[in-house]
């Protein structure tokens, strides 16, 4: 985290809160539970929703793919309605799974009382937690997630544009969603890619659209300026090393799930400090891809950050003449 104010405070997230609506269709579609050509009636409830819209008609059968569109290019809380209805038989169940779902997923200060965003008592999400759906989104779902660097899209006859006020800026942006409402303000979760590097930002509560729009663009500026970020850990590659009791090898490689870079203030030579922590030996059998360790990253003057570390390889147990001579091996160490 490079900059943090209230992050953890829950607040009216306004349309912003669609992403997780958007984080459960894409579940389903990634699970084959659902299929980008199914289509869903559009109820009189998703018909008649005001605020912002797709514009789908009472009684008529609407894609997946077009309804995702309309939430993530349009903003459409028509859209939000039937793929809930569609998922959990009513909004309200709905709005129950969100919830359950993003406790799940570690969302610890986020409450849904609807698909939409739309003002309800109770339903709030924080600043991280709307980041954290961000990067799941981002890291999950690479096929479905260059719909959110659409700029237009036409249905029903009714063109509109993408609300996403970088999307037009050229310097990397390319997702992922704004928001409003009398209570919550003017808000925005943008996210911008520059040289395999991504940066995640929200912003909250300002009190107009234009203040909103001139700090997501200077907060990205300021990210990508005023850091500097070196990789630690390639994806796939050893990133240390653990030792094995009673396995086939005593001494097994530990990986990382994707690439693990860190920032760094620009020009203030601050070092990252790297520790490899589980509790061992480990002992056998030990499965490929199974998360027996945790890479800890610390920067002086920033939060540390811990992610999991996998087994590289499958370790068998020992056979029964090896542990012998694992046994006749430990007594001359």
């Amino acid at each position: 985290v490079l900059m943090e104010k209230a992050a953890d405070v829950p607040m009216p997230p306004a349309s912003m809160s669609k992403l997780m609506t958007v984080y459960m269709a894409f579940e389903r579609l990634k699970s084959g539970a659902l299929n980008l050509d199914d289509k869903f009636l559009v109820s009189e409830k998703a018909w008649r929703m005001g605020g912002s819209k797709m514009f789908v008609m009472v009684n008529t059968r609407v894609s997946v793919a077009d309804l995702l569109r309309g939430i993530i290019v349009q903003s459409g809380n028509d859209a939000c309605i039937v793929i809930a209805e569609a998922i959990s038989g009513s909004e309200e169940a709905f709005a129950e799974d969100m919830t359950r779902r993003a406790r799940e997923i570690g969302l610890t200060d986020s409450t849904f009382r609807n698909a939409t965003g739309w003002p309800d008592e109770g339903h709030a999400m924080s600043a991280r937690d709307i980041a954290i759906v961000a990067g799941r989104i981002v890291r999950e779902f690479p096929q479905y997630y260059p719909l959110f660097a659409e700029k237009y899209f036409s249905y029903n006859g009714i063109r509109q544009g993408n609300r996403n006020p970088l999307l037009y800026k050229g310097f990397g942006a390319d997702g992922l969603k704004t928001g409003y409402t009398d209570q919550a303000g003017y808000g925005f979760l943008g996210t911008a890619e520059r040289d395999g590097r991504r940066l995640v930002m929200v912003v909250a509560g300002a009190d107009r659209g234009q203040v909103r729009n001139r700090a997501a663009r200077d907060f990205i500026e300021w990210g990508f300026d005023a850091f500097d970020s070196t990789l630690l850990v390639r994806r796939g590659k050893p990133a240390a090393t653990a030792q094995v009791q009673n396995g086939a090898v005593d001494q097994l490689p530990l990986v990382a799930a994707q690439d693990i870079r860190v920032a760094t203030p620009r020009g203030d030579g601050a070092r990252p400090e790297l520790t490899v922590r589980y509790d061992g030996p480990l002992r056998a059998p030990i499965a490929k891809g199974e998360a027996v360790a945790t890479l800890e990253i610390a920067v002086p003057g920033m939060e540390p950050s811990t992610l999991p570390l996998y087994a590289a390889r499958d370790v068998p147990e020992a056979g029964l003449f090896q542990r012998i001579g694992n046994g006749f091996a430990g007594l001359f160490r």
